[in-house]
């Protein structure tokens, strides 16, 4: 895909996140070509990165956030392969689970008819729900509540001061993050997380013990 259209698909993310979702927005790094075409680095220039592609450029990122349209074309204009962040602990959290847990737990919802809202997909293989914020509060205690160690399952919550990539952002290896669940005027309004927690948490329980008995 040419970097032109990349930039542009990203710039027209991004708007439109901030325009018909109301979310803030935040340019982050992006992947460059290898010399020679051989893989990706991020543009950071940290050749250990931890998250190629996919982190803010700045330290002082969460003022630089912006949910105005105005706002996100001009960030976008300085630098149109930027990755699309989202951050979190301000319109939403989210929940971040293994793939298969996830696609476990979302199709018990979608049973129960439990109200949801957008779903990620990442290139790691992790399904990341949102929620209403102040989820990264209380989640922990809920889940002892449940009988659930927090420690012992793997699902962990983006909060105040954490961000998440957005669709079409391109992580390393090349694949871009994606929509499970699309953001649409029906799932405008999120749950809170106490009402998703108890079939994610089972979910990756049971996810826990089959990887435990391979």
């Amino acid at each position: 895909m040419e970097a032109s259209t990349t930039g542009g698909q990203l710039l027209d993310a991004a708007v439109r996140y901030a325009e018909e979702r109301h979310w803030d927005v935040l340019p982050g790094t992006w992947l460059e070509d290898e010399p020679g075409g051989i893989g990706t680095r991020c543009s950071c220039g940290e050749p250990r990165c931890a998250a190629p592609g996919a982190h803010p450029a700045r330290p002082d990122w969460a003022a630089q956030a912006g949910g105005s349209a105005v706002a996100v074309r001009r960030m976008w204009t300085k630098q149109p392969r930027c990755s699309v962040l989202l951050p979190t602990g301000r319109t939403f959290d989210a929940i971040d689970v293994p793939e298969v847990a996830g696609c476990l737990a979302l199709a018990r919802m979608e049973r129960m008819d439990l109200p949801l809202g957008p779903v990620l997909c990442t290139p790691a293989r992790r399904l990341v729900f949102f929620v209403l914020p102040g989820a990264g509060v209380k989640v922990p205690d809920l889940l002892r509540r449940l009988g659930w160690p927090p420690a012992s399952l793997d699902l962990t919550v983006h909060g105040e001061g954490g961000y998440v990539p957005a669709p079409p952002t391109r992580l390393a290896g090349g694949a871009s993050v994606q929509w499970a669940r699309q953001p649409t005027a029906l799932n405008r309004w999120l749950p809170d997380a106490e009402e998703l927690l108890s079939p994610l948490a089972y979910a990756c329980g049971r996810e826990a013990a089959a990887s435990r008995d391979r």
